[in-house]
Parts: C-alpha cells; structure tokens; sequence
C-alpha cells in the first residue's frame, strides 16, 4: 500500500462536522482500514483498570502481522456523559481511534476520538470566565451565607484571585456545590 491509496480509503470515510471541522467517527476509519487490509488485524489490550482509570492499548496490523500504527487511551470513569456507564468500552475505541490515526486513516488534523474532543472542549469551556450573571449569582449567595461564614473574602483566597469576575467556570460550579451543602445544613439543623 502506497499514499495514494491511503488518500482513496480516507475518501470514503464518512465525514461529520465538529465544530467547523470534519472529523472521521472511529467506526469510519475501520471501514477505511478494511478497505485497504480486510485481512488486516485490529488487537487491543487493556493496560490497567484500577480505582476507576482505564488504560487501552490498541495496534493496527496488515495482513502480515506488520505494525501500522499503535495508539493508547486513558479514560476515567464518570469523567463525561458516556464516561458514566460506558469508560472501558470508550477507552478501548479511543485507542482504536489513535491507532487508525497512526496508520494514516484519519481526516483532517487531529487523531483525537471524537469523545476526546467533546472532553477537551467542555475543558476548555469549564476554564472559561464567568458571566455576569454567574456573577450576579454568586454575590447574592455570599450575602445569603454570610453567617455561615461564607464571605467575599474568604472565597477570594481559596480560589487565589482578586475579585469574583476572575473565576472560570468551573470553580463557579464547585461553589454552587458548597453553597448547596450550606443550605442543607442549615435546613437540617445543623
């Protein structure tokens, strides 16, 4: 097999639109893979699978038995949305995935699964500032808790910044969290 036949097995990957790219689904670049080795081999092995953490390992074979490519995955349990009931099986495709990207079936720039990129993106949103109305929310919750010893302050010192505008989004969330915690012990008695 040459380039030019990989470029004619990517030509038949189906392509879906993510975020203004195309992207190859994993199911997709198996089917360009069979399509240039149907008797090629696609092995993978769990690594490890402790507290939670999956590990995959995944190699690509011709139908020799020559290595094509090879890919590894991480994976943690109830990490995302699929991650909740389904981390192994996600890790293993990831793998898959990297693997198939190795071995040249891929579209266009990255060798990411497609999970890998909803995860990295929801990362990159969750690291982004908070809005105004987070804001506006936030600061009514403080004043609602200041005699459970929730203050300005002290939420500016755990966090490590000068004013609430500078938390992201995701320690807006685990405030939210506390606060809640907050308003049931107070509910309970406590």
């Amino acid at each position: 097999m040459n380039y030019i036949d990989i470029l004619e097995a990517n030509a038949l990957i189906h392509k879906i639109d993510f975020k203004g790219k195309e992207y190859g689904e994993v199911s997709e670049r198996i089917k360009g893979f069979r399509y240039l080795y149907p008797q090629g081999g696609i092995e993978t092995d769990m690594i490890s699978n402790e507290n939670g953490v999956c590990v995959f390992k995944a190699i690509v074979k011709d139908e020799n038995g020559r290595v094509l490519g090879t890919g590894t995955a991480y994976e943690k349990e109830g990490s995302s949305f699929i991650n909740k009931t389904s981390y192994i099986e996600n890790c293993e495709t990831s793998a898959v995935g990297r693997a198939l990207s190795m071995a040249g079936f891929s579209i266009g720039t990255t060798i990411m699964s497609y999970e890998e990129i909803e995860n990295a993106t929801l990362n990159q949103e969750l690291m982004t500032l908070i809005n105004e109305m987070q804001l506006k929310t936030l600061q009514g919750l403080i004043k609602q808790c200041e005699e459970k010893k929730i203050t300005y302050e002290e939420i500016l010192r755990q966090y490590d910044v000068k004013e609430l505008k500078e938390l992201n989004c995701k320690q807006y969330g685990e405030l939210l969290l506390s606060f809640k915690d907050k308003f049931k012990e107070n509910k309970d008695g406590k």
